[in-house]
């Protein structure tokens, strides 16, 4: 697919705010793709750096990236899913996760983002809620690629054998897997929320 990826900016470098149209036509427009819906081929390798430097390019207080990622593709990645198919056999509600692991076997590529707390002065909130903007804008970035996107957790972001089979250090915890490919069927619109329902202004 083609795209364009300028090259990011050196450090200092002066970066001016200035207003989009076509960005915020895509945002209006953004949604996450069925995970079951995705379909090879994934970014190339190329396309997967570019995807992940973006994504880094995330609020993140205090300079940390408290996050890192394992990428997921070809046979590493089927050899992955026969692992969690274990796992999931073992579980007293086997056939349920064994059912949700679709969702992670279909899509071509898929990319864990995985969340760790650095001990300091920034909160650990802070470093959490950071994990989870890298997932969305990874999902962005995909997306402003032309492939689907979706982010997704279930129980193999929780389960403690799969904390295992990650090699997950103390502290550390899975965000999100982001599961990446080309789209085989649109996403159709789903309800949005009500903004009168969840804003309020301050009273002074």
């Amino acid at each position: 697919m083609a795209h364009s990826v300028p090259p990011a900016p050196a450090f200092g470098d002066l970066l001016p705010v200035e207003a989009s149209d076509a960005v915020l036509d895509f945002l209006a427009h953004r949604r996450s793709a069925s995970a079951l819906a995705l379909r090879a081929p994934g970014p190339d390798d190329g396309e997967l750096r570019d995807i992940l430097t973006l994504a880094a390019r995330a609020p993140d207080h205090g300079k940390l990236a408290p996050w890192r990622f394992v990428v997921f593709q070809g046979e590493a990645k089927a050899a992955f899913i026969a692992d969690l198919e274990a796992i999931a056999a073992a579980r007293e509600d086997s056939p349920k996760a064994l059912a949700k692991l679709g969702k992670i076997r279909t899509p071509p590529l898929t990319v864990a983002v995985i969340s760790r707390h650095v001990p300091g002065e920034i909160p650990e909130w802070e470093q959490r809620l950071s994990a989870g903007a890298v997932c969305t804008l990874m999902t962005v970035a995909a997306q402003a690629m032309g492939y689907g996107a979706n982010w997704i957790t279930d129980w193999y972001a929780y389960d403690g054998a799969v904390d295992t089979l990650l090699k997950l250090a103390p502290g550390e915890k899975v965000a999100g897997f982001i599961h990446i490919g080309t789209v085989a069927e649109a996403p159709q619109e789903r309800v949005r929320p009500d903004l009168a329902a969840i804003t309020t202004d301050w009273p002074g």
